[in-house]
């Protein structure tokens, strides 16, 4: 591994796929920590997943007019388009 001048590594491939890392992922997914003279990249107790995060950012996005509250009557009505 090399280390670039913005102070960054490549995590290889196969290692983020075996640990869930996605491009993209959040800084505060993971941290560095030093132990015993070593560096570790560990994995943040509690941090939403790629998947959690996406259904927070999509939900409500259903369509342009929002449908919560309506009755079946009315939500058939919209989709058939009477």
């Amino acid at each position: 591994m090399k280390l670039n001048s913005k102070g960054q590594v490549t995590i290889p491939a196969a290692l983020r796929a075996r640990h869930g890392l996605h491009e993209g992922d959040e800084v505060d997914e993971v941290d560095v920590v030093e132990e015993g003279g070593a560096l570790r990249i560990v994995r943040v107790s509690g941090a939403e997943t790629r998947g959690q995060r996406l259904v927070r950012h999509m939900r409500g996005r259903g369509g342009a007019k929002q449908t919560s509250g309506m009755s079946t009557d009315e939500l058939m009505e919209l989709l058939r388009g009477e």
